[in-house]
C-alpha cells in the first residue's frame, strides 16, 4: 500500500460515460452478434439501443433491468460512488419505472486504494440507493488495475406504460430535464482549472436522481422518453430519431451548467466529444455557421445527465411544470419532432 493515496481520476483512462465505447465503435462489435431468439415476453430488447431490457412478469407488472458502471469523474470517493449509482438508476427512470434493488459492481486496485477509500466508494453508492428508497441486495467484486464502480439496478413498470425511445410522433416538444456541460466540467477538474463553484454544479447535477421519469408512465402525451448520457444530447436525439422513424430537430443553444460557456470558451473539451461526432456525424445536419465550441456542447458526453422527453405539444408546459416541481429548475425546450428522414436537424 502506498503512503499517499493517489487522485482517484489518475487511476483511469477516462472517467465517467466520456470512457464509453464510441457510438460507432459498439455498433461495430455488435454487428456480429447472432440475432436473438424471439421471446414473447421481452418487451424492450436491442433493437433501438433503449436504456433498458424490459421483461413482461403478468399484466401488472414488467421487470426493467440494466446495469452501468464507470472510471472515476471526480477525486472524492464518496462523490464517485454517488454520482455512478445515481447515474446507473436513471435508465430505469427513463423507463417509467421505479428501482426496486440494486447490486453492485466493483473492480478495484486494491494494492493502491486504501480500504477506507473503497468503503467511501461504496457508501456513496449506498446512500443514493437509500434515497431511492431500495437496497443493494448483493453485488461482485475484483482486484482491478483501474477503479470501477457502478450498478446492476432492477425495477417495476406496468406494461401499459413503459417508456421507451421509439414511440415519439411528429409535432411532439422536447424537454430536457438537467443543462448540459458535465463533460467540460469534468475535464476542467482534471485540468485542475475547475473552481468551487464549478465543482458544485457538477456534483448537483451528476448526483439528482431522475426520480421524474417514474412520474411520467401513464401519463397523457408522454410518447418517448430516454437519458442523456455519453453519447451526449445529439447521440441521444438521433436514437430516438431512429427508433421513432422521424426528424428530430435541436436548438443550437440548449440550457448549460454554471461556468460551462466560459470554459468552452477557453478551449476545454472532453476527447469523447470528438469521438462522438466522427461517430454519428454524417447524420447530423448542422447550421453552416455553427461554431466548434457549439458543436462540441451537442455532443458533450453527460455522466447522469438529464431526461430527453417527446411530449404532445399541448403537455408540453404541464410538464415542465411537473419537471420544476420535481427540483428540476433547469429544465427547458430543446427542439421538436418533425416529419422526415431518421436524423438530427440543429436549428439555425
Amino acid at each position: 500500500m502506498t503512503d499517499v493515496t493517489p487522485r482517484l481520476t489518475s487511476l483511469a483512462h477516462g472517467g465517467g460515460c466520456g470512457c464509453k465505447l464510441a457510438p460507432a465503435v459498439l455498433q461495430d462489435i455488435l454487428k456480429g452478434m447472432p440475432q436473438a431468439a424471439p421471446f414473447a415476453n421481452l418487451m424492450v430488447g436491442t433493437e433501438t439501443s433503449d436504456d433498458a431490457a424490459v421483461w413482461r412478469l403478468n399484466d401488472q407488472q414488467a421487470l426493467v433491468a440494466t446495469t452501468d458502471f464507470f472510471m472515476p469523474v471526480v477525486d472524492d470517493p464518496f462523490d464517485f460512488g454517488r454520482i455512478a449509482a445515481t447515474n446507473a438508476l436513471s435508465d430505469i427512470y427513463a423507463m417509467g419505472g421505479t428501482p426496486i434493488l440494486a447490486l453492485a459492481l466493483v473492480g478495484m486496485p486494491v494494492a493502491t486504494l486504501s480500504t477506507e477509500t473503497i468503503g467511501k466508494i461504496l457508501q456513496g453508492g449506498a446512500d443514493v440507493c437509500a434515497a431511492a428508497g431500495i437496497p443493494v441486495a448483493g453485488g461482485h467484486s475484483i482486484d482491478s488495475v483501474e477503479p470501477i464502480y457502478g450498478l446492476v439496478a432492477l425495477g417495476l413498470v406496468h406494461p401499459d406504460q413503459v417508456l421507451t425511445n421509439r414511440g415519439a410522433r411528429a409535432g411532439d416538444v422536447l424537454i430536457l430535464t438537467k443543462a448540459l456541460g458535465v463533460g467540460v466540467l469534468s475535464a476542467a477538474f482534471k485540468q485542475e482549472r475547475l473552481d468551487a463553484a464549478g465543482y458544485a454544479a457538477l456534483i448537483g447535477s451528476t448526483t439528482k436522481l431522475n426520480t421524474l421519469g417514474a412520474k411520467l408512465a401513464g401519463r397523457a402525451g408522454m410518447h418517448a422518453v430516454t437519458d442523456v448520457t455519453g453519447f451526449g444530447l445529439l447521440g441521444h436525439a438521433l436514437e430516438m430519431a431512429r427508433g421513432s422513424g422521424l426528424t428530430v430537430e435541436l436548438t443550437a443553444r440548449p440550457p448549460l451548467l454554471d461556468g460551462v460557456a466560459a470554459l468552452l470558451e477557453a478551449g476545454v473539451r472532453t476527447g469523447a466529444s470528438g469521438r462522438n461526432w466522427a461517430s454519428y456525424g454524417e447524420s447530423v445536419d448542422l447550421p453552416a455557421d455553427l461554431s466548434q465550441a457549439a458543436r462540441d456542447l451537442l455532443t458533450d458526453p453527460q455522466t447522469s445527465g438529464g431526461l430527453l422527453i417527446a411530449v404532445a405539444a399541448d403537455q408540453a408546459e404541464a410538464l415542465l411544470a411537473l419537471a420544476q416541481a420535481e427540483g428540476f429548475d433547469r429544465a427547458a425546450v430543446v427542439g421538436r419532432v418533425v416529419e422526415g428522414p431518421a436524423r438530427v436537424r440543429v436549428a439555425a
